[in-house]
């Protein structure tokens, strides 16, 4: 049987993703992935240097996707950088959400944490621009130096934040992953109260929630 050629990139990361999920692992090796598939190994490499990239660029396009369904909303378009980042919070968990079954495998696979943290390597590239894009407000000094160290702090919070929630994510069992959902509006909101300097009681919330949730969960 002929190898098959002039295959897309969109087919050969699902192909990928089917695989993980039936074999609770991905492949051996490009060529046995190849192989079982009937590719000829010259296009895998068309697109992927390594199954690595591979991992990172399907993280990278939940991203995409969620921008790209949050530029199609026009209440979205209008809101404020709060409701803004929030919506892009639901969007973007609802995409994992779908594809929860090869997020849970990958991520809480048995190799180190740095191998995760390589995964999400483009999402974080991605995300972080996606929030320095943000209309965020910040203490108004007129010093460049300290106007780009305000934007970076904003930017890797919400990277850590970020990941702190999708951390919590693969641990929720509630129904609909509805405790997610309230981690999003409570974190994202203490958040801005903090930068806009409004009363502490939502980061108190925020403090008692995340405690009450640890305890069930360990």
């Amino acid at each position: 049987m002929a190898k098959k050629k002039n295959i897309s990139k969109q087919q050969i990361v699902s192909w990928f993703m089917d695989y993980v999920l039936e074999h609770d692992q991905e492949p051996a090796s490009v060529y046995k992935f190849c192989k079982a598939y009937n590719l000829e190994e010259s296009s895998f490499y068309d697109y992927f240097g390594s199954f690595g990239s591979i991992k990172s660029s399907i993280f990278s396009t939940f991203l995409d996707n969620t921008l790209e369904l949050l530029q199609k909303d026009e209440a979205y378009i209008n809101s404020n950088a709060r409701n803004q980042l929030l919506s892009f919070y639901y969007t973007f968990f609802e995409i994992l959400t779908a594809n929860r079954s090869y997020v849970v495998l990958v991520l809480r696979s048995k190799k180190q944490v740095l191998d995760n943290l390589k995964t999400l390597h483009k999402l974080r590239e991605g995300f972080t621009t996606y929030v320095d894009s943000l209309d965020i407000k910040t203490l108004d000094i007129d010093q460049e130096q300290i106007k780009k160290f305000q934007r970076k702090a904003i930017s890797e919070g919400a990277w850590g934040q970020l990941l702190f929630t999708l951390k919590f994510w693969l641990d929720d069992n509630s129904p609909s992953f509805e405790k997610t959902d309230i981690l999003i509006e409570k974190s994202v909101n203490s958040s801005f109260d903090v930068l806009e300097a409004t009363p502490l009681q939502s980061l108190v919330d925020l403090g008692k929630f995340i405690f009450k949730e640890k305890m069930a969960m360990s």
